[in-house]
């Protein structure tokens, strides 16, 4: 069973999976897909080549899969791909990719979009994923799981933020942010890791260490940001060391954050 307001327009061909409600006012474009028990509360406008996964939620007033913020872009075909149990606040924005940036925009399960922030073209979001209001993520930035967003902040586009990485309030980032850092400044600097994060996800004491070992290592070693990676690469034992010079050694558009 589904339930539809008799005031929602429902374009023919949209896909609508079985136990969804659509509220009084929302707009479904003929090529949306909503998986199994979706929510769209009300006003809510899903457009496009747009598929957003089961049991998600999208609140009032929400702008979904409308054309990309891109000059460059032409009307070539393009998606956006949401994954399950996200929840999508009050005046959100995220759009599909573009044909010169890989055509599809992703966001991964667990997520929570707070009230007016945006999601841009191209971009690929991971799983448990936290955007606070009105932080704005640009064109074919890559957000990996767990990962959080504070309110107000901006992240450049092309940038990449590791797992576990946080980013304050009011922080504009313009580099690559390696897992597990703690970003914070009207321009953003590499201050230190997101010890809370990992204190909460119960990562053992000895990993948390190597981590505060190899971020000093990092910050303070001989030669370059990248020669000081290398050297931990030989010497780590901790999976969350390597995943951290993994990630610094990694093909990348922009430089780094660096301690």
């Amino acid at each position: 069973m589904t339930g539809i307001h008799p005031s929602a327009v429902i374009e023919a061909g949209a896909e609508i999976g079985p136990g969804c409600t659509i509220g009084p006012f929302c707009h479904v474009g003929a090529r949306v897909r909503l998986g199994r028990d979706v929510e769209l509360k009300s006003h809510v406008v899903v457009a496009g080549d747009t598929e957003i996964g089961e049991g998600s939620v999208v609140f009032p007033f929400a702008v979904i899969g409308e054309i990309p913020q891109d000059l460059k872009f032409g009307g070539e075909d393009t998606r956006l791909v949401i994954g399950a149990r996200n929840r999508i606040r009050e005046h959100v924005t995220m759009n599909p990719g573009t044909g010169h940036g890989g055509g599809v925009t992703r966001i991964g399960d667990d997520g929570l979009f707070m009230a007016g922030c945006h999601i841009a073209h191209d971009a690929h979001v991971g799983d448990r994923v936290i955007v606070v209001n009105h932080a704005a993520i640009a064109g074919h930035c890559v957000l990996e799981d767990d990962v959080i967003i504070g309110g107000l902040s901006g992240v450049h586009q092309w940038v990449r933020v590791g797992r576990g990485a946080i980013v304050g309030a009011v922080t504009m980032v313009t580099k690559d942010v390696v897992p597990h850092g703690l970003v914070q400044g009207p321009r953003g600097v590499l201050d230190g890791l997101n010890l809370v994060g990992l204190k909460r996800k119960g990562v053992a004491r000895e990993d948390i260490t190597a981590l505060r070992a190899a971020f000093q290592t990092l910050k303070d070693g001989e030669g370059t940001f990248a020669d000081r990676a290398r050297r931990l690469k030989g010497e780590a034992v901790s999976p969350y060391v390597h995943e951290m010079v993994d990630f610094i050694l990694g093909d990348t558009d922009r430089s780094f954050l660096t301690p």
